[in-house]
């Protein structure tokens, strides 16, 4: 067996002592598949003190991270510290200038930085790997790039954040309000003291611009992803859903179009009969389209110590057998600079929800607006009577233009007779 693959650690929270987990139980397994043995040689963290359930006696400590990337006796750096800049950033980028692999699970920063950090990493021909940065443990940026290499890819989308798919679960299935059901996902552990990065939907947004640029051959673009969150889903817009045949889901779709690249990230009405409506709990699910291949669907757990080092190591053991590929799959100078697509122009159907005083007439002033902005009805819902009261009207739409439709909302939710803000949930065909 040749020479063992040096690894430093940056980062020893749950996935970083999850890696040192791993390759204690697993370290033989692995070195039979790497052909060669994964030796950990250095590790930083904030506190060298803490109990993180793994020995880490033998391994060499840097109180800075950034100074075990320029001297450890490593041959990858694996960062695990998180955020967009910052002492993730700086390990990186020092860890590519003194010619050292790079691999990362920190989404945020290929978001932010991802281009230039590719672009870096071709010019000192080294790898930089980022499995564990999308969708967990399952096994998707190696499945886009490489199994799907000989696919034009025609939209890839997915439920990329397990906290709000848990949410939006648990909501369904109790009848509970969002924020009682948060409280509950923060308890154990699913969601942040701050949850405003998952419920808010830029943590699904960071991973979108990932694969799209990987999908689509593109430069990354976060700044170019529509971003809406699943604090407005109520139960009753979920109790309708399954009326109407849909469940309700955070997706991240990306899809190239006539207008340009269109990333969004928002909730959707999705088919019950559709795998991805099936996708509960803290679970994701990523679907790529490919002009060959079909519909590709992969799902497993999304988050976790266990499922992203797993992700690490599948990344760790590509190195240590000689396997490279470009980062995004293309040399970065043939990386395509596309032009946002703009939401207005995004073409589909919508479920609205309006809270209407149910005297005569106010039916009628709706599909008014409707048809002036030239949207086709498909279906109404309206239970019960209560004059004078204030009750829920559902409506669903056939295709127009996301433009038209939301004149239309804004001038439905001027009317005196609409008590609530207008709710409206794109139905997303799939």
């Amino acid at each position: 067996m040749t020479e063992p693959l040096k690894i430093a650690i940056a980062g020893l929270g749950t996935v970083g002592a999850g890696v040192l987990k791993l390759l204690a139980k697993n370290g033989e397994l692995v070195a039979q598949r790497a052909g060669r043995r994964l030796t950990v040689t250095a590790v930083s963290a904030r506190d060298k003190k803490r109990d993180r359930g793994v020995d880490i006696s033998a391994l060499k400590w840097f109180d800075d991270a950034a100074a075990m990337a320029q001297e450890a006796d490593a041959d990858v750096i694996v960062e695990l510290v998180g955020g967009s800049d910052g002492i993730a950033k700086k390990v990186c980028e020092t860890a590519i200038a003194r010619g050292r692999h790079v691999i990362t699970a920190n989404k945020a920063l290929l978001a932010i930085h991802g281009t230039a950090l590719a672009r870096a990493a071709e010019a000192k021909d080294v790898s930089l790997g980022y499995e564990a940065a999308v969708a967990g443990g399952i096994p998707v940026i190696k499945a886009v790039r490489e199994g799907l290499a000989g696919n034009r890819i025609q939209r890839i989308y997915g439920i990329l954040n397990g906290t709000c798919n848990y949410i939006l679960t648990q909501m369904r299935k109790t009848g509970r309000a969002f924020e009682d059901v948060l409280a509950d996902a923060q308890k154990l552990g699913y969601a942040e003291a701050d949850p405003s990065f998952d419920v808010d939907g830029i943590d699904a947004a960071h991973k979108l611009a990932v694969l799209a640029a990987l999908a689509f051959g593109t430069e990354v673009n976060f700044k170019g992803v529509h971003i809406e969150g699943i604090r407005h889903v109520s139960p009753m817009d979920l109790d309708y859903a399954k009326e109407l045949g849909y469940r309700v889901k955070l997706l991240g779709v990306a899809r190239m179009t006539e207008h340009g690249l269109e990333q969004r990230v928002h909730p959707c009405m999705v088919p019950l009969e559709t795998p991805i409506a099936d996708v509960e709990d803290v679970f994701n699910a990523v679907v790529a389209e490919g002009d060959f291949v079909g519909n590709a669907v992969f799902e497993g757990r999304g988050a976790g110590a266990g499922p992203t080092a797993s992700a690490v190591l599948s990344d760790l053991v590509d190195l240590a057998r000689g396997r490279r590929a470009p980062t995004f799959g293309v040399p970065v100078d043939s990386l395509a600079r596309p032009p946002v697509s703009p939401m207005e122009k995004r073409r589909g159907s919508y479920y609205i929800r309006l809270m209407v005083v149910d005297r005569p007439g106010v039916i009628a002033d709706v599909t008014a607006v409707l048809r002036d902005e030239s949207v086709s009805l498909e279906a109404m819902l309206q239970r019960g009577r209560s004059p004078n009261e204030t009750v829920p009207v559902v409506l669903t739409t056939h295709d127009t233009e996301e433009a038209a439709m939301n004149r239309a909302l804004k001038k439905i939710g001027a009317s005196s007779h609409v008590r609530e803000t207008p709710r409206a949930i794109r139905i997303e065909a799939l």
